[in-house]
């Protein structure tokens, strides 16, 4: 084991540039936790919010960005009984995950799935935790019923629109070109809604309302959200990409009893994080082996070129997942 390891800081706040490469100690595993040798690192929303300054990281986490990837198991810590030196494994991580080595709770690995590789394997935690966690655990969402996915295309909207309809849910999504919108619709939505031509709330009210809508856009879209949910619907909020804060009427949300609630991931506690991974194995990587759901890649770039996958990201043009090649 080297003394040191590559590694992508960020240098101080601010656009994909300040994202620079460097020479970090090696992490060292602690109590109930593995390291692992990284091969491909996810690369997400809360990344480029932690870059900007907006998203710090927990006290006790890495500075490093980086909250999934995939990789081998090379240290075990104290308590660690069901992983094994040289296991091959996704993670969902505190932080870190833009380097040769990160450690992480063991609780929150998983392994590859059968006939999947490295690289795609490093694009599961981070969605897959979120999407399980809101719409399933959190947003009740059951067979039969309408879900609304705002960002389709994304890793988080590609993910939830085949997982729900795979669990006999009808799936809408949104999508701000014709070619995301045919994305959405080749991997189960049974509308996808161009934004851009459209209006989401028109199309769900002529279909009874949506039971359930995954949002991460906020903004002007929480009091249109209200509208577009049936009665007794849910709205799932995952994240603000146009604000935090709306103008809402309450007694809306009394007179057709909705229900508003959110989560994020990473504040949650190590063990809640590990339920979420006991579900997702016996829940979704048996789907996952199948191939009745699969990742959705949109491009992989070399660790030294964070910068630029930050920057792809951030042109919001992807479909799909962008990873990093570390060690893959």
């Amino acid at each position: 084991m080297p003394d040191t390891m590559r590694a992508i800081e960020i240098t101080q706040p601010g656009g994909p540039d300040v994202l620079q490469p460097t020479q970090r100690p090696m992490p060292q595993a602690g109590p109930g936790q593995v390291v692992l040798k990284v091969a491909f690192a996810g690369v997400n929303r809360p990344d480029a919010l932690q870059r900007a300054g907006m998203y710090a990281p927990p006290p006790t986490a890495s500075d490093l960005p980086g909250l999934e990837a995939s990789g081998e198991v090379v240290a075990l810590g104290a308590g660690v009984s069901d992983l094994r030196i040289g296991d091959q494994v996704c993670a969902l991580l505190p932080g870190g995950g833009y380097a040769e080595f990160v450690a992480t709770p063991a609780a929150h690995c998983l392994p590859v799935p059968k006939g999947m590789g490295m690289k795609e394997a490093a694009c599961l935690p981070e969605t897959f935790f979120t999407v399980w966690s809101n719409v399933f655990m959190r947003g009740g969402l059951k067979v039969g019923e309408r879900l609304l996915v705002h960002g389709g295309s994304s890793g988080i909207g590609t993910t939830a629109i085949q997982l729900a309809h795979a669990k006999g849910a009808r799936v809408f999504a949104t999508a701000g070109t014709d070619a995301k919108c045919a994305a959405c619709a080749g991997l189960g939505a049974e509308a996808a809604i161009n934004y851009r031509d459209m209006d989401f709330v028109d199309v769900m009210q002529a279909e009874g309302g949506a039971d359930l809508i995954l949002d991460m856009v906020g903004g002007d879209y929480i009091p249109r959200n209200l509208k577009a949910l049936a009665e007794d619907g849910r709205l799932v909020q995952i994240a603000f990409l146009q604000g935090p804060k709306a103008e809402v009427n309450f007694a809306t949300l009394m007179t057709r009893r909705l229900t508003m609630t959110g989560s994020t991931l990473r504040p949650q506690s190590d063990l809640a994080k590990a339920r979420i991974a006991q579900d997702l194995r016996s829940e979704v990587w048996p789907m996952l082996e199948s191939g009745q759901v699969a990742p959705v890649m949109d491009s992989c770039y070399p660790l030294d070129q964070a910068s630029e996958a930050h920057a792809r990201m951030e042109t919001s043009g992807h479909i799909g997942k962008i990873v990093l090649s570390v060690g893959g």
